[in-house]
């Protein structure tokens, strides 16, 4: 209350030095002005003016603290699981927390009868209304993970495909680790024999689950969301065909490619059957069309001869 004070009193001793000043001669004491400016302080002091600035009631500002705290929570989370993406699986407690916590701030409202709305004293007070910045922030980088689709309905904890997938996963790079007997991973191209052979079943295992996953999850699968996979089953699976691909060299036999080869080599020769097919025909045309002349030209020189004979 003090400083507010004294923030009155200066344009109160302004006041009462006002006057003094013009009157040159009959300048009043520094003291008697003092005096006067502390009377004129008092007097507007008097008149109605707060005694403190606009304040958080002592709930609103725990609901703002646990909501700050919260949101550092979750930056941290984010951050360390940024690389290799880990988001969905490490950050869903920390993310539904701030949930709960900014619903906590959407629907408060102070215990007094003159308090304000909690929610209008955070949310919606100033023009920067940074809680509800950063609540969008969070929201929008959730949804673009994609994170939902790994979760239960309730997000309470990771699907049971995710579940799986990530199982099947970590399968496949311990069967690379061990297969690999100590050698650096580098892009060169070496002999990765060993692992090719040994890690093929488990990895045409993980690769057949990730495609029946994208297919499932078009149709909606146990999250509800139709979309992408989130980015922690996208980034896994790539990391494990970068390696298998581009590191071992591997490559897995698909079950297609005999009907694909068939199918192209049929198409393939399609023009070639019909521009064979159209070259017969039309001498075979020509040959018809030609018959009839030597027919009639052979029967005129017999004629000819008949009657020269």
């Amino acid at each position: 209350m003090a400083p507010l004070r004294c923030l009155v009193l200066l344009p109160a001793l302004a006041l009462a030095l006002g006057p003094a000043a013009a009157e040159g001669s009959r300048r009043l004491p520094a003291l008697e002005a003092l005096g006067q400016a502390e009377e004129l302080a008092e007097e507007l002091w008097g008149a109605g003016l707060p005694g403190d600035l606009p304040e958080l009631e002592p709930e609103c500002r725990q609901l703002l603290a646990d909501f700050a705290e919260g949101s550092a929570a979750l930056t941290g989370c984010l951050g360390r699981s940024a690389r290799p993406v880990r988001l969905c699986q490490a950050c869903h407690r920390h993310y539904r927390h701030l949930l709960a916590q900014y619903g906590n701030i959407a629907r408060a409202v102070g215990n007094s009868s003159e308090s304000h709305n909690c929610a209008k004293s955070i949310l919606t007070s100033d023009r920067l209304q940074i809680v509800v910045t950063l609540s969008d922030f969070f929201n929008e980088t959730w949804e673009a993970a994609n994170c939902p689709n790994c979760l239960k309905n309730n997000s309470e904890g990771l699907s049971n495909s995710t579940v799986e997938f990530l199982d099947l996963f970590n399968k496949s790079l311990t069967c690379f680790e061990h297969n690999l007997q100590g050698e650096t991973i580098h892009l060169s191209v070496n002999n990765y024999t060993e692992v090719c052979k040994n890690c093929n079943e488990t990895y045409k295992m993980l690769n057949d689950l990730y495609n029946n996953l994208q297919r499932t999850n078009r149709q909606g699968g146990e999250s509800g969301h139709s979309a992408h996979l989130c980015i922690d089953v996208e980034d896994a699976m790539n990391i494990t065909r970068k390696l298998w691909s581009r590191t071992f060299n591997c490559s897995v036999p698909c079950s297609d490619t005999v009907p694909v080869i068939a199918v192209s080599s049929f198409i393939l020769f399609l023009p070639i059957v019909f521009y064979l097919s159209s070259f017969l025909h039309s001498k075979q045309k020509k040959r018809i069309l030609i018959l009839p002349k030597r027919i009639q030209s052979n029967a005129s020189l017999v004629n000819i001869q008949e009657k020269y004979s």
